[in-house]
């Protein structure tokens, strides 16, 4: 019984912690070639968005090279310093929130996650690389105030072979920066992220499957939900972080929810009540719960009036059904 007391003091110790949290109603805002002007942050307005994520980009050309290059000219504006920066003031200026999320691309669209080097040799020369490329980016946080920085975007091999590093950074990017730290883990790599207690808030990009209906219900889907909630917030419990959702989105395709991670490669149906539906169950689910922080949508294009539409089969839920049941939920949930 002493121990049941105990854990339920911790409980309710928490959920007063967390309830203290805003909400995070985000998008992810994508980097364009352009920079971004007053109109296309009043869009982000409309849906009563409160907060985006900025993502300048590094590039590594494969799984095995150990050199990210960032900050060039032969880089989109917003993929830049130079041009996160720009975003990031107008948002800030608008009233918006922002988390820093730098992003690594491989050539080909490989998978961070499978980033490994082929000798001690070639991980020390990644680990002074990204040094350079994140320190880079939470300086420019830290310039601009933003309120919450990523420290990484599914980088689960990296993070597995060198923990060491993984826990050395995260003291250098204090002494940088004093806002707020996440770290964006993949649905499925979310459990083993070692450092969740040196963090600020346990990140995940929430593409877990839930259903293998072509046009799942919204019921269905919450069914789906119950198994991977239960895991997300039993660690949320035991690391006293609340949870948010560094990334959560569908496509408006067929089979949407049975492997939500899938990219643009892959060519369904398009589908507006699966991506209308999905996104009704994720925020049933989750927004009321006082361990969960909110999260950024993926993905938001700067350009509003040229993006989505009813002939998109993409993740963006611009110019669609689902863009009316984000502002509806974001209004609802808005601090």
């Amino acid at each position: 019984m002493r121990n049941l007391g105990l854990l339920l003091l911790c409980f309710l110790q928490f959920c007063c912690t967390s309830k203290a949290q805003k909400k995070f109603n985000g998008v992810s805002f994508v980097a364009s070639r352009e920079e971004v002007a007053q109109p296309h942050v009043e869009e982000l307005i409309k849906i009563y968005a409160n907060s985006a994520s900025v993502m300048p980009f590094g590039f590594i050309r494969d799984l095995s090279s150990p050199t990210i290059i960032f900050d060039t000219d032969r880089q989109w504006f917003g993929e830049t310093r130079k041009g996160a920066k720009q975003y990031i003031e107008l948002l800030m200026k608008n009233g918006l929130e922002v988390m820093v999320k730098p992003q690594i691309w491989i050539g080909g669209g490989q998978f961070t996650g499978s980033i490994k080097m082929e000798s001690p040799e070639d991980w020390s020369v990644l680990e002074s690389s990204y040094d350079k490329f994140i320190l880079n980016y939470a300086e420019l946080a830290e310039e601009t105030k933003a309120p919450v920085f990523c420290i990484g975007t599914e980088l689960e091999t990296f993070v597995k072979n060198r923990p060491e590093y993984w826990q050395e950074l995260i003291a250098k990017i204090r002494k940088i920066y004093s806002g707020k730290l996440t770290y964006a883990a993949n649905w499925d790599e979310y459990a083993r992220t070692p450092f969740w207690n040196q963090l600020d808030f346990i990140g995940i990009d929430a593409y877990f499957p839930l259903s293998e209906s072509k046009t799942p219900t919204v019921e269905e889907l919450k069914q789906g939900w119950q198994p991977w909630k239960q895991k997300i917030s039993d660690l949320a419990l035991k690391i006293k972080r609340p949870v948010l959702f560094t990334e959560y989105g569908y496509r408006s395709m067929d089979f949407t929810a049975k492997k939500p991670w899938l990219v643009d490669r892959t060519e369904e149906g398009v589908n507006m009540d699966g991506q209308s539906n999905a996104k009704k169950a994720i925020f049933e689910e989750f927004w009321n719960e006082d361990w969960f922080a909110g999260g950024f949508v993926w993905k938001w294009f700067i350009e509003h009036d040229r993006s989505g539409g009813d002939k998109d089969n993409r993740f963006t839920p611009q110019n669609k059904p689902s863009q009316s049941i984000i502002a509806n939920y974001y209004k609802l949930h808005g601090n």
